[in-house]
This record gives structure tokens, sequence and C-alpha cells, in this order.
């Protein structure tokens, strides 16, 4: 008979009972992963709320004071290279603020 928690500590030190951020910790990749993710996140919620609001892409751009293609690429999730400013910027276009804290 095997003692109660005898598989929980096998899984300790298996790599199948690994989390996934420890796999990402692991590999270097989860600063990388968390970053990215955040970033798909903000790009998701800013057109979830120019929908609910119905503001196009280009009142959007106009409301920001940029072009189309800055917007497109502040909605693109791939695109990583979005400022604090920009982001700030679309969200107060759309009466709304971010909020980004140490944690």
């Amino acid at each position: 008979m095997t003692k109660p928690g005898a598989n929980s500590e096998k899984l300790k030190h298996s790599p199948l009972g690994s989390s996934f951020d420890e796999f990402l910790r692991d590999g270097n990749l989860y600063e990388e992963a968390t970053l990215e993710a955040t970033k798909r996140v903000l790009a998701m919620q800013l057109a979830a709320e120019m929908a609910q609001q119905h503001i196009s892409k280009t009142e959007m751009a106009r409301r920001m004071h940029t072009s189309r293609s800055a917007l497109e690429r502040l909605l693109d999730p791939e695109n990583k290279s979005v400022t604090l400013q920009t982001l700030d910027k679309a969200a107060r276009s759309l009466g709304r603020r971010i909020a980004v804290a140490l944690i």
C-alpha cells in the first residue's frame, strides 16, 4: 500500500508535475511570454472597447491624432513595440485609463 501523498511527492520531481510558469522560467522565457501576453490582452481590450462604443478605426485614429496604420500596429497583438504613452493615448481616446504597477 502506498503512503498518502506519495504520488504528489513524485510529481514534485517530475517534469509532468511542473507548472507552465516553471517551464517558462526554466527556459528563461517567462518575462518575454508575460509581456507578450500582456500586449495581446491590451490589444484585445482596446478593440473590444472600440466595438462596444461603435468607434471605427478611422475615428479612433482621429481621436488619437495618429494615422490609421499606427493604430493598426497598436491593435496588432503580434507587434510588441508599443509605448506606454501610445497605450495611454488610446485608452484616453476611449474615455478609459491604463493602470501599471510593479508587482
